[in-house]
């Protein structure tokens, strides 16, 4: 039987404006907003009317990314939709576990602030870059990684697309590589090196925040970006460590594949994972629900 996977979006696809019209057109949308709100003032402004540079700040960026998936996601609920798996891409797993009642929504978004808030930190004390390497496989970006001394892969996210995260001195150098083996390098407006051991003691700092939060089991299994497997074991661990090791999305996404997923539904902001699913497997269905549009479209 064709099975439904629901994919939470990350940071990177945030925009102005973004939530405002699921916040206008579903009470459920609406719903999650207020909380927002209710614990951080002034999220909803952010979104809906904070600019563009506003909104690439990390301690905005990722409450206001989540939260718009979280709110697209119960629209999508809302209507009707059911699915059998979830999974997210780096901040998005919040929003997956979340939704699948690991956490409370309330919990899940106090989590989301502490988290941009040690990221935000980690990243101004230990300074990196990252940038988008295309057209090669990813094992010969893994070589040219391990050419430097500060050079990792961080995100896995088809078959011809690794992120990579470097020191800032070597990133340059690392993209000229790329170019000679015809492949391409596009540097990205990241304010950190994520997923990478630049973010340490941003995972160390969640494990501490984490000891005193209860992770409930999965109402439906979600998918962990450090292990690209349902969630079983330390639930705690796999929240922490997503933060300093790559994620590992194509191989995420083939073992929902593999599992019985068919459709998969791209909930928040862009639709960024919905191209990439579609390069992982293109006899898969994928679309993507971020305003009143999308929604409808169910």
């Amino acid at each position: 039987m064709a099975k439904t996977a629901l994919v939470f979006s990350g940071q990177g696809a945030q925009y102005p404006g973004m939530g405002k019209e699921l916040y206008e057109c579903s009470p459920a949308a609406k719903a999650v907003f207020d909380m927002a709100e209710a614990i951080r003032p002034g999220t909803i402004k952010q979104c809906f009317e904070g600019t563009k540079e506003e909104l690439s700040v990390t301690i905005n960026t990722q409450p206001c990314v989540f939260i718009t998936d979280l709110a697209a996601a119960a629209a999508a609920a809302e209507k009707g939709i059911k699915p059998d798996f979830a999974a997210g891409f780096s901040l998005g797993e919040i929003a997956a576990i979340a939704f699948a009642g690991m956490l409370s929504y309330e919990d899940a978004f106090r989590l989301v602030c502490k988290r941009a808030e040690l990221m935000d930190k980690a990243a101004k004390e230990c300074p990196g870059a990252m940038a988008a390497v295309m057209k090669i496989t990813p094992e010969q970006t893994e070589e040219i990684c391990a050419g430097f001394k500060k050079a990792y892969p961080v995100n896995y996210n088809s078959p011809a697309q690794t992120v990579v995260a470097a020191d800032v001195s070597e990133i340059d150098e690392l993209c000229e590589k790329v170019k000679a083996l015809k492949g391409k390098a596009v540097k990205l407006a990241v304010s950190g090196a994520f997923h990478s051991p630049f973010m340490d003691a941003a995972s160390q700092g969640m494990a501490e925040y984490l000891k005193d939060i209860e992770l409930k089991a999965p109402q439906i299994p979600v998918y962990a970006n450090y292990t690209a497997q349902p969630y079983e074991g330390d639930y705690k661990e796999l929240v922490a460590m997503q933060i300093n090791h790559p994620v590992r999305w194509q191989k995420t996404v083939e073992n929902m594949i593999e599992a019985g997923a068919e459709s998969f539904i791209e909930v928040g902001v862009g639709k960024t994972l919905t191209g990439l699913i579609k390069k992982i497997n293109a006899q898969v269905s994928a679309v993507n629900i971020e305003n009143k549009e999308g929604l409808d479209s169910l």
